[in-house]
Formats: C-alpha cells, structure tokens, sequence
C-alpha cells in the first residue's frame, strides 16, 4: 500500500519572489503524527511544498492532505489531480473543518476537528472497504497516541526540525480565533501525560526544541511538572503563552530554569474596548492594559527571554494612529521580535459570524486570508488605510534605527547585542535566506540559532537585576483576575 501525505504550499511560500525563513522553519508535525497510525508495512512518502517540489506523476493508493485556507485552492488542485488517477484523496484541517462542503467536493472522505479518534476509525473502514464520506471527532484525548513519525521528515530542509506538540487547543475563547470552530463538538484544550511528553522530547536528537502548542502554559500544573521534568536536560527552547501565564507566580522561573529562551506572547491590542470586544479577558488586569503588559516583558527579559509579540490592527476601536502607537510602544519595551497582522475573520470563528450580521465580509477570496488583506470593512478607517498602516508598521519596527533603539532598553551589552542579532537576522537578511533555502542549506545554521539562544542563560546566570514580582501573588490581582474570567 502507497500512501502520500502532503502540506500544499501557501500561496505566498510558493512565489519564486519571496521565500522568507518562517516557512522553512517546521516540518509538518501533525501529518507525521497521523503517519504514526499507519501499518508499518504500508509504504508513506511526507512531503512538504514549501521545501521541496511536489512529484505529481506518482500513483499512490491513498493521499492525505492538510488544508490551512490560505493553501485552500492549492489544496484543491492537488486532491482533485490524484482523484482523476485513481486515489483515494483525504482532506482535513483547520479550513476542512470550517468550510466542510465546500472541502467535501473534493475529496473522497473528509475529517471535521482533530485526528487523533477519526483517523483510527477511517483506517479501519478503509482497510474494509468502507469507508465513509465524513468523520466528525467528537472523543478528545493523548491516551495512547503513538510518537509522530519522525523519521519521514527531511530534517536538513528545516531550521527547526525538532517542533512538538504536548497539548491540543487553548483555555481561552478569543473572538477572532479558529479554535473554538477546530474543537466543536468536544474537549477544547487537553494535554499528554508529562512522563509521556518529557519521554517524546529525550528522543529528539539536539539541543534546540520549539513547542507548536497554541498555550503551553494552558494547563499550570501540567507545564510546572513538565518544566521540573526537562530540568537538567540542557534544552533550549521556544514557545507561546500568554501575559496572563508570564504573571503567575513561579511557573516562567520553572520555564526558563529548563531552558525557556524566546516566548510568542500575544498581546494583540493596546486597548482594552478591543481586548473587551474579542473576549480576550485573560490579557485584562485592571484599568491600565500597558501596565501588565510591561510587567509581563520585564519578566521575561530578567529572566533572559525574548520576546516574539503579536498585534493586530484593525479591530473595531482602532483608527489611523493605532500603528505609530503601537510600534513605538513596542519598541520602547525592548521587544526583540514583533509580528502584526490585519484583523482577519476566519470562517467558522465568532468574529466571522458577527461580520457577517453586520453585513461587513468585503471578500471570501481564501487566498486572500492571509492576515496581510483587508477582506472586511474596518469601523474606523478604510480598508486601504488598514493595509497600509500594516506595512507601515513593519517597515518602521524593523528599521536598523528602530532595531538599535530597542536594544537600547535591555539593561546589559550581551542582551542588546543578542537582540540585535536576532531582530537583524530575522528580517534584514531576508535575500540570504531565500539563498539558503533554495540551496536547501538551512539546516546548516541551527548552530547559529542555538548559540543566540543560549547566551541571555550564560548572562542571566551572571546578573544581579531583580525580576519582577509576579502580580498575581497579591490578593487583589488574583480576585481581579478570577472575576474577568
């Protein structure tokens, strides 16, 4: 039995025109863990279009494809390709899940949610020869998933080829967020045992890990234990959380003690009306939002963490100053790595649903879901104030002299220079990196990588600045807290 799995290219990866690093940094973990169910005997090919050309002469008995909805269309070409040859052609995904019929017309079984029941069970029909059209998750756990297959994927391809996922979901129920629409019908955030995920990280060979988890911290107890748990195993890593998680008490010491380097921290917006209007309530903590907002960034950078921030323009109380405030803000904190992004209504999300009723969705062209198109119209601004304000802000954020001033903040030479480093290695070299990765060389500057991370611990290890209290070690705080939940 041939089976092929395969992550079509987003529409901006395949460009011969831009090729940045972000898309030859992890390998598609998922299509590897659902490789892991498969017999051993089968023969399975992983291929990734965002690294490597896809082979369409092939005749495989089964392919398996992921959807995002920006590789919607691509998508679509590909199973509709070996459809005509004569395979059998499996779509699943977050825009599957979303657009389910629109996705049922082109493939031969389609799968609503995570994998981890449904993909048992079809293998099963299949293998009886019946399958069915559509399988819906609906029992929701980790007991007994297998290892995701490793050993398919192309590791000198990727930068970080050690990615891994210890949970599923998020706690939080923001408003512009795909998750609740991924995890309808069940449990929307769940973890792995930790001896489970501590065994599943002493098997990848290396130093460097990065957590795709959507929240590592979601779960307190089960991140402190896994934290104690990869203490002494001398990782270096990456992950996301949440200014929330960054206040509780202990758990970021235990995160960096194990080898915690860089956190993705979403932050998205400056004023509380917007945090308000996307029920991102767990970013909330009393009438300033900059103030735990700071507090959170100098934790982490007392700790010798970087900090990767999110922000997005155009929600309902945004208007044409909120990219000059907001870039300038993020600058002033030392904040080593921002990403922005346009105001994007997912189908399937609160946030779609709620544009639509108000007669405001401008485009359902998926290619344009790219968080970098304006597809709605904006309350306070026009759509192609929106766009531009964007670019604005990335070109004024990355500037050298935007990048200088920013390091400028951490309060040591090996923290400003580390960031200088990493903030100028990521977007100014961005002709280099389309080089690398056409030469399929990218492998090569792991070390690279690893050596930029591990130097805020030789420094935080030498330094005497206090951290940061943690808020949430006061009374007040934490009642705040529970009553904004």
């Amino acid at each position: 039995m041939k089976v092929k799995m395969i992550l079509p290219a987003l529409t901006e990866a395949k460009s011969p025109f831009f090729r940045p690093i972000k898309y030859s940094l992890f390998p598609p973990l998922g299509l590897a863990a659902l490789a892991a169910y498969l017999p051993g005997h089968w023969e399975v090919e992983l291929v990734d279009e965002h690294v490597e050309i896809l082979d369409w002469n092939d005749e495989p008995d089964l392919v398996v494809i992921q959807v995002y909805i920006t590789n919607a269309y691509r998508a679509y070409e590909i199973a509709d390709h070996y459809r005509a040859r004569g395979a059998y052609v499996c779509l699943g995904g977050l825009h599957v899940t979303s657009m389910p019929d629109e996705a049922a017309q082109h493939a031969d079984s389609i799968f609503i949610g995570p994998g981890e029941d449904t993909w048992p069970q079809f293998l099963a029909d299949w293998q009886t020869w019946y399958p069915k059209p559509i399988y819906r998750s609906y029992h929701r756990t980790l007991d007994g998933a297998p290892f995701p297959r490793r050993d398919l994927i192309k590791r000198h391809l990727y930068l970080v080829p050690n990615s891994i996922v210890v949970s599923r979901g998020c706690p939080h129920r923001c408003d512009f967020c795909y998750k609740e629409a991924f995890f309808q019908g069940g449990k929307s955030f769940y973890t792995q045992t930790v001896d489970k995920s501590l065994a599943e990280i002493e098997s990848l060979p290396g130093k460097h890990l990065y957590f795709l988890d959507d929240h590592l911290f979601g779960n307190p107890h089960f991140a402190a234990d896994l934290f104690d748990g990869m203490r002494g195993m001398n990782r270096l890593w990456q992950a996301a959380g949440t200014v929330k998680a960054v206040l509780m008490p202990n758990i970021l010491e235990k995160a960096a003690a194990a080898g915690l380097r860089s956190l993705f921290i979403g932050f998205e917006t400056l004023d509380n009306n917007n945090l308000l209007e996307q029920k991102k309530f767990h970013n909330i903590n009393g009438s300033s939002i900059t103030n735990p907002y700071e507090m959170a960034i100098q934790r982490l950078h007392a700790l010798g963490v970087m900090v990767n921030a999110s922000f997005v323009f155009g929600m309902d109380h945004d208007d044409e100053t909120v990219f000059e405030r907001t870039v300038e803000w993020a600058i002033r904190q030392g904040i080593e790595t921002a990403t922005f992004h346009i105001l994007t209504p997912y189908p399937g999300t609160a946030l779609h649903q709620r544009l639509t009723d108000q007669d405001r969705i401008a485009s359902q062209n998926w290619n344009l879901y790219d968080t970098r198109h304006v597809v709605f119209r904006p309350a306070r601004m026009s759509a192609e104030t929106l766009e531009a304000g964007y670019w604005q802000a990335y070109h004024d954020f990355y500037r050298w002299g935007s990048i200088f001033r920013s390091a400028g903040a951490h309060a040591d030479w090996s923290n400003r220079l580390r960031h200088l480093a990493y903030a100028g290695g990521w977007k100014k070299f961005e002709p280099v990196w389309d080089w690398v990765i056409r030469l399929q060389r990218v492998g090569n500057f792991r070390p690279l990588l690893e050596g930029l991370l591990d130097k805020p611990r030789q420094a935080a290890a030498h330094s005497q600045e206090k951290i940061p209290s943690s808020p949430l070690s006061l009374p007040a705080q934490t009642q705040h807290l529970r009553k904004s939940r």
